[in-house]
């Protein structure tokens, strides 16, 4: 891998609880193992942070759509870039994105069912209007909107029209219409949980993100003169040989893709427990009790010594033995903490580090803590040595980064 290969890529979309200010922590635990694994893949920015030549790589994530992009970028770039390169359009928004959450159950249970398929189109709109879309509700099906002979109709209105006591054959819910995000031309979004009946559901509409800058995703300038296809390009070439799996993390996380292929790091950032004190409908997948089974399988597989396993969590959500080492590390805020006041959960981050996790400081720990110390150590957090066992060491890092 050259120097050019080497500089860490960026997925081209925002993403709640990315964590690419903390990946090079993971990389020091890690270390170079020929084995890596990440059952909740989202924005990939661990692995897209990677500082050594990749080994045997297996990504998952059980949306979808995520699966879908990272399949799609690895195998066709431009196409799924042609798709995506489009400007912010609130109509466009609205259609499409009615278009994508009905096209929904056919096209997961072909990616589950078949490891080659992609759709590059679903790909490309799908973060073009992620970069579009305001908030919360992007893919999801929770509102009252649904499509209706290719025209867009509230179905409230189509309710208040029958007759009384009599309810519509179909048992289905709509979508919510949302301004997009005209601020920056697209914010990171809380997903909710898509359910697709047979006459399909609607999606939550917005208004675009319109304002001044435009510094997200593939609606950055710099995204623009046919440099999307540059980036999707790149990323294709540092995915060529990754696996890439769409379902529950438990398909990934057996003896024969970990500690079959030798030393493995396996990257655990599921969505956080109810024990976290969060919203309970931030992804379009998402789960308040897989953390605990997450938890329990983490412990039990950490006594292996050829698994370096990191788990992601808030404090307080894990009781982890004595020797898995906590490193807590301060998120930069994100969407979430825009509004009045800071974002009260970005000190809770932490990162859970198993007992065969590599634990001698390199260069890198003194160039970083003297950093750590004048600039992210806050109230109650001792700027201890980064790896020391069970102490709590702040490091930066967003809750809703772009990769």
């Amino acid at each position: 891998m050259n120097e050019a290969q080497r500089q860490p890529l960026q997925a081209p979309f925002p993403w709640f609880g990315g964590k690419s200010r903390v990946a090079e922590i993971v990389w020091e635990h890690f270390g170079d193992c020929p084995n890596y694994v990440e059952p909740f893949f989202g924005s990939g920015a661990v692995l897209l942070a990677r500082p050594s030549d990749p080994g045997t790589e297996t990504i998952n994530d059980k949306d979808g759509y995520v699966a879908n992009f990272w399949r799609a970028i690895q195998a066709a770039p431009d196409e799924v870039a042609h798709w995506a390169d489009w400007p912010v359009n609130e109509n466009d928004l609205h259609a499409r994105h009615s278009w994508l959450v009905n096209a929904k159950a056919e096209f997961v249970s072909r990616l589950e069912g078949d490891p080659d398929f992609y759709d590059a189109k679903i790909a490309g709109w799908w973060v073009w209007g992620i970069c579009c879309w305001i908030g919360g509700g992007w893919c999801a099906a929770k509102g009252p909107w649904r499509v209706r002979d290719g025209k867009l109709v509230d179905a409230r209105e189509e309710e208040r029209s029958e007759e009384p006591g009599v309810r519509s054959q179909e048992e289905e819910t709509g979508v919510n219409r949302q301004l997009v995000h005209l601020g920056n031309a697209g914010q990171g979004v809380n997903r909710q949980l898509v359910h697709l009946g047979d006459a399909g559901r609607g999606v939550n509409r917005k208004r675009p993100i319109l304002g001044g800058h435009t510094d997200k995703g593939v609606h950055k300038p710099s995204a623009g003169d046919g440099a999307i296809y540059d980036w999707f390009r790149d990323l294709s070439a540092r995915l060529r040989r990754v696996r890439v799996c769409s379902g529950d993390w438990t398909r990934v996380c057996g003896p024969t893709p970990t500690f079959g292929h030798g030393i493995t790091g396996v990257f655990l950032d599921p969505p956080y427990a109810d024990t976290a004190e969060r919203d309970s409908n931030l992804y379009a997948e998402d789960s308040l009790s897989v953390a605990h089974d997450v938890r329990k399988w983490a412990i039990e597989a950490g006594e292996n010594p050829l698994m370096r396993i990191a788990l992601c969590g808030y404090e307080g959500e894990h009781d982890m033995p004595d020797d898995w080492e906590c490193v807590a590390w301060k998120a930069a805020g994100g969407y979430g903490s825009q509004g009045a006041g800071e974002n009260q959960n970005s000190a809770r981050e932490r990162i859970w580090f198993s007992p065969h996790c590599l634990t001698t400081p390199s260069l890198f720990s003194a160039f970083q803590m003297s950093n750590f110390k004048s600039e992210i150590v806050g109230p109650g957090l001792a700027p201890a040595s980064l790896l020391t066992d069970q102490k709590a060491v702040a490091s930066p890092g967003p809750t809703n980064d772009q990769g």
